[in-house]
């Protein structure tokens, strides 16, 4: 089916997001995978492009739009070409959505200008070694010293973050508050006692930079405090459905792409003296997968348009998240499967995109607490 989500000037973004990967990513992407990390540059080339701060105000070089539309299409693109590992997506909206809808005049002055350009980095640092999805968990936490916070504490599994300037650090500013006593803190590269830790080794997405960070006594300056003071958690589930819904669209990206890509695969391919397409058992799994796909994007751009219109709720955010990052594992795992032999090779997309995709029911709020927040929803 046409979508008709998009207008004239959203296909006209798609073909500079394009432009943009074959020109700035594609060539050098191989490089990036062995490196464990893409070059600062490519995130310059992002800013000039205008792909960095997209719902950032124009006086600080951002594109001025709310639009979500714009968001979906830098990761469909991203995810149909294979490179998750540039992840201009945790930079806008996940990071984005905390750093523009959180920050003081003051603090828009200081760090939206770079953040735009590609010269400001962004990560978020929320899971820590024992706490996983659990924010009552958190045991990095912050000593108010009057005019200062000290730090102290550790996070792991955040991407970004070998490459990052700018870091919103979750963290307990009130000791026996529980979620409710918990903060958001930028800590910025170069305050003493930061300390980043190795680059992890990833079962996939290997130009993605994923750190251990520590926090050793670091000086944070109260004007470093995000949001509220111990608001983080009314802050943080506040801007998870844009988080997830990102998660969704390149999900559901990932899943056609796949399936295009087979298609063209039992076609040529032959066994038995004629084309795979030709038995039974293939078409029948090509019409699942299609039908299965058909089905998921009409419920992502609705959501799409939801939130766009700022009316899409963590609910329908979370069945999004959960039903189209199954989906991908699911496509993922069959359409290599029709491949044979050759989709278990790193050369044929398939392969990669089997390993670079297992993460997706897992980061962003794991399948299970999808459904969690789903049911408790439903059964309140």
């Amino acid at each position: 089916m046409k979508r008709l989500i998009f207008d004239t000037e959203h296909n006209d973004f798609r073909e500079l997001v394009r432009t943009f990967l074959a020109k700035e990513v594609l060539p050098h992407y191989p490089q990036w995978e062995k490196d464990g990390v893409v070059s600062r540059e490519v995130w310059l080339a992002a800013g000039r492009h205008g792909l960095l701060g997209l719902s950032a105000p124009e006086e600080y070089g951002g594109g001025g739009t709310t639009d979500f539309r714009y968001s979906a299409i830098i990761a469909e693109e991203l995810s149909s070409a294979g490179v998750p590992g540039l992840a201009l997506g945790l930079h806008n909206d996940m990071v984005g959505s905390y750093l523009i809808g959180l920050s003081t005049e003051e603090q828009k002055q200081r760090w939206l200008p770079g953040f735009c350009s590609g010269e400001k980095i962004g990560a978020i640092a929320m899971t820590e070694p024992g706490g996983g999805s659990d924010l009552q968990g958190i045991n990095t936490h912050a000593e108010d010293r009057g005019d200062h916070w000290i730090l102290n504490g550790s996070k792991t599994f955040i991407s970004n973050g070998y490459l990052a300037d700018l870091i919103v650090v979750v963290a307990k500013t009130t000791p026996d508050g529980g979620s409710r006593g918990l903060s958001l803190l930028v800590v910025e590269r170069g305050m003493k006692g930061f300390e980043r830790g190795r680059n992890l080794d990833k079962l996939g997405q290997k130009a993605q930079d994923t750190a251990e960070l520590f926090f050793n006594d670091v000086v944070v300056p109260k004007e470093n405090l995000l949001g509220e003071l111990n608001g983080a958690f009314l802050h943080l589930v506040t801007n998870l459905a844009t988080e997830r819904l990102h998660i969704a669209a390149a999900g559901i990206a990932v899943a056609e792409h796949l399936l295009d890509i087979t298609k063209g695969y039992v076609k040529e391919r032959e066994a038995f003296g004629r084309p795979l397409a030709k038995l039974q058992h293939v078409r029948f799994e090509i019409a699942e997968m299609a039908t299965e796909c058909a089905v998921t994007r009409a419920f992502i751009d609705r959501c799409i348009v939801e939130h766009s219109a700022g009316q899409l709720d963590a609910v329908h955010a979370s069945m999004a998240k959960w039903w189209a990052t199954e989906l991908q594992k699911r496509v993922a795992d069959r359409c290599l499967q029709l491949h044979g032999g050759y989709g278990y090779m790193n050369e044929y997309p398939v392969a990669k995109a089997f390993v670079d995709g297992r993460v997706q029911t897992i980061y962003g709020g794991a399948t299970e607490i999808m459904k969690e927040i789903i049911g408790r929803s439903l059964l309140a």
